[in-house]
């Protein structure tokens, strides 16, 4: 499986044997002798292989996600950078500079939390009867939703907020209140799907009595999740 990520970069994936991939055409190809991979998990290195000349991008897709496998280089190439970037993080310089972008982070990430709040109150849009319930609702998802590196539809940047908070929402009552978890969903495409769109219209259902003010059971299956993720 691969892929051409937008700037034209070719997504190779895991080969059948050792260090080899897949091209985009399907093909095996080896790993050019002198060649070693670079694991995922230091962005500043692997951007300054990227940039020094020839690599092999490798991803693997799992479901719905690929999952980066690291980047075929050069050894030299790779040790050279290296050695350069240790002693580039070594200096004074480097640990300002890396603590002020730790601050930027935490600044942006505490207003996207604040904002995306915001945008799950306004989605549900709970008749003021139930606005205390709201505001508990909505601070269920959005500490689930928001972390950074938890992978969720609200870390998405391709659809407005909006729409994450709502994906966000149906997504959280299809796991806390529903038994979807424990569903025996047999193995027919489209079926997963069309489990999850019942489900997601039933959750629609429930949000609209609680949008109406209509008097609703401390049964309720969304009341009971609330309580159960409070204590």
């Amino acid at each position: 499986m691969f892929e051409r990520s937008s700037m034209s970069e070719t997504i190779y994936s895991p080969g059948p044997r050792e260090r080899t991939v897949r091209d985009p055409s399907g093909n095996v190809r080896a790993v050019p002798s002198g060649w070693t991979l670079l694991p995922p998990g230091d962005a500043g290195l692997t951007r300054r292989v990227k940039a020094a000349g020839e690599y092999w991008v490798v991803k693997e897709k799992k479901g719905r996600r690929m999952f980066s496998r690291g980047v075929w280089a050069p050894q030299e190439t790779i040790s050279r950078l290296q050695t350069e970037l240790t002693a580039e993080r070594s200096t004074d310089a480097y640990a300002k500079k890396q603590k002020a972008a730790a601050v930027r982070r935490e600044k942006q990430q505490e207003e996207y939390v604040e904002d995306f709040f915001g945008a799950v109150v306004a989605f549900l849009d709970f008749h003021p009867e139930y606005d205390h319930l709201a505001k508990q609702f909505a601070q269920a998802v959005t500490t689930h939703a928001t972390p950074v590196g938890s992978g969720t539809v609200a870390r998405t940047k391709r659809i407005p907020i909006e729409r994450r908070a709502e994906s966000a929402v149906i997504a959280w009552m299809r796991h806390q209140t529903t038994a979807y978890d424990t569903m025996k969903i047999p193995r027919v495409k489209g079926k997963r799907r069309e489990v999850r769109r019942m489900l997601a219209q039933r959750s629609k259902e429930l949000l609209q009595q609680y949008r109406r003010g209509h008097e609703i059971s401390s049964s309720c299956p969304l009341r009971m999740a609330l309580k159960k993720n409070a204590a």
